[in-house]
């Protein structure tokens, strides 16, 4: 049984450390579905499997085992479903964070039943998948959005005409509510027809801009 306590606990740890990573590059790019929701879910699915090994390994109970994390599987949907946004500019955004957070769950129940290698594996490709193939994603690119927060709501003509200074490729834009909690922000989405080569984060160095982040889904 202690043998059982310390395997579990160190499964729940690399359960936490593996929500933390894959949830701090979601979380960097703005996404709803941050480090806490990562860490959340990956620990949620490493305990389904926990709990299922110990029912059957000291309880002495008899059933299937992956019953509980099948549900986690299919459940997880729900939480996914909720990330997936169709915006004004008719474009579905968080359909990646809401497969990352799927992913994060099979991740957790496999660490759960002690299956490491996989659960490394998977990491890793996922990691490697989310920032590398972005980069190949974005020249595929038919439109291109980058979403702006102002920190203050009467500069929004000074700053799109600072925009149109720096950017010499014809944009539109919708202004809305902003991601962050900061009272008084404004969010903005800058939307091109095209592909541009630009560095986003240079975006922030104009007054009243403190986020500039490409959208990807």
């Amino acid at each position: 049984m202690s043998n059982f306590v310390w395997q579990s606990i160190l499964r729940l740890v690399v359960a936490v450390l593996v929500g933390s990573l894959i949830g701090s590059e979601r979380a960097r790019h703005g996404r709803a579905a941050g480090m806490r929701t990562h860490i959340l879910v990956c620990l949620g699915a490493c305990m389904t499997s926990l709990t299922s090994v110990y029912i059957t390994r000291f309880a002495g109970l008899s059933g299937d085992v992956m019953r509980l994390p099948a549900q986690v599987i299919s459940g997880i949907g729900f939480l996914g479903a909720g990330m997936i946004i169709l915006k004004n500019n008719n474009m579905i955004t968080g359909l990646t964070t809401a497969a990352g957070v799927w992913t994060t769950a099979t991740i957790g129940i496999a660490l759960g039943y002690g299956f490491y290698t996989g659960a490394l594996a998977v990491s890793g490709l996922f990691l490697i998948t989310i920032i590398f193939f972005a980069r190949f994603e974005r020249k595929w690119k038919t439109t291109e959005v980058i979403y702006l927060e102002l920190d203050d709501l009467r500069a929004v003509n000074d700053v799109l005409n600072a925009l149109r200074g720096k950017i010499s490729h014809p944009f539109s834009y919708q202004i809305f509510a902003p991601r962050s909690s900061t009272q008084g922000n404004l969010g903005i989405n800058l939307v091109f027809d095209r592909h541009i080569e630009l560095e986003v984060s240079s975006l922030t160095e104009i007054p009243h801009v403190v986020i500039a982040v490409e959208e990807c889904q």
